[in-house]
């Protein structure tokens, strides 16, 4: 595996504005997104290349997704859309570092039978739904990963098209402890309340104990907010919201 350099982000120990800390989280973000792109463009190809495409056609991609895996990468893969194969309804090509001691890249092995008591469906899981349903890139989470780690996880995914047919999605996993230990300096140093929210307003990490960690913000109807189009806001509280960039990631702070 060609190895990679942590994503980060540069410290020191001035304040930050709020609009600073916009911009360096977007630049994490469009760092892990830029990581599947490789991953996309060779699933798009493999896929536009192949008329009966087979589940064990999908190794083609192997080399491109391992090569995502790294820093703050601990799972990448490619996901089908029903029907996409010709073999089998399902297909799953996803390999992790998350399971092993040395970091190594492991195949993640999940039940696509459906008559299976270990049967997976994925096509109900949000990080692929929202994709497919919005033609958009997303960020699941935080939720606990009970499938590889127990850990919370965040997924960033973006939708795989074949022509103009959606066939899937390309997807990073990434520690949510991880992310939080690369964001954390830059949000204590707003000097007030802070935190990273999810587009359902759920807490990914903040510099108050009093936000954990995966719960629910309720001082703000933050999906509302997204859906008439998340332009900052200020709330009559004195709560401010901000879209970092172009991901569906939010600073919400205190004035």
């Amino acid at each position: 595996m060609t190895p990679h350099h942590e994503v980060s982000i540069v410290t020191d120990t001035r304040t930050l504005t709020g609009e600073e800390v916009v911009t360096q989280v977007s630049s994490l973000v469009e760092e892990i997104f830029a990581r599947l792109k490789p991953v996309l463009a060779a699933a798009e190809a493999l896929l536009a290349e192949t008329g009966d495409l087979s589940a064990e056609a999908l190794h083609a991609i192997r080399p491109q997704v391992i090569e995502a895996l790294g820093g703050l990468v601990v799972g990448a893969g490619f996901v089908s859309a029903p029907n996409v194969l010709a073999d089998q309804e399902l297909g799953f090509e996803w390999w992790t570092s998350c399971r092993t001691d040395d970091g190594s890249p492991e195949q993640l092995l999940i039940s696509l039978d459906p008559e299976s008591p270990n049967f997976l469906d994925y096509t109900r899981q949000s990080w692929f739904t929202v994709p497919r349903d919005s033609g958009r890139r997303h960020v699941n989470g935080p939720y606990v990963d009970y499938l590889c780690t127990d850990e919370y996880t965040l997924t960033f995914t973006v939708p795989v098209t074949r022509g103009e047919e959606f066939a899937g999605v390309v997807g990073a996993d990434v520690y949510v402890r991880e992310f939080e230990r690369t964001v954390s300096r830059r949000l204590r140093a707003l000097g007030r309340t802070a935190a990273l929210l999810n587009a359902q307003g759920r807490v990914i990490v903040s510099n108050s104990v009093r936000k954990a960690t995966g719960s629910l913000v309720r001082e703000i109807d933050v999906p509302a907010w997204w859906a008439s189009g998340a332009e900052p806001y200020t709330a009559p509280s004195g709560m401010t919201l901000r879209r970092c960039g172009d991901s569906p990631i939010t600073l919400l702070a205190t004035t």
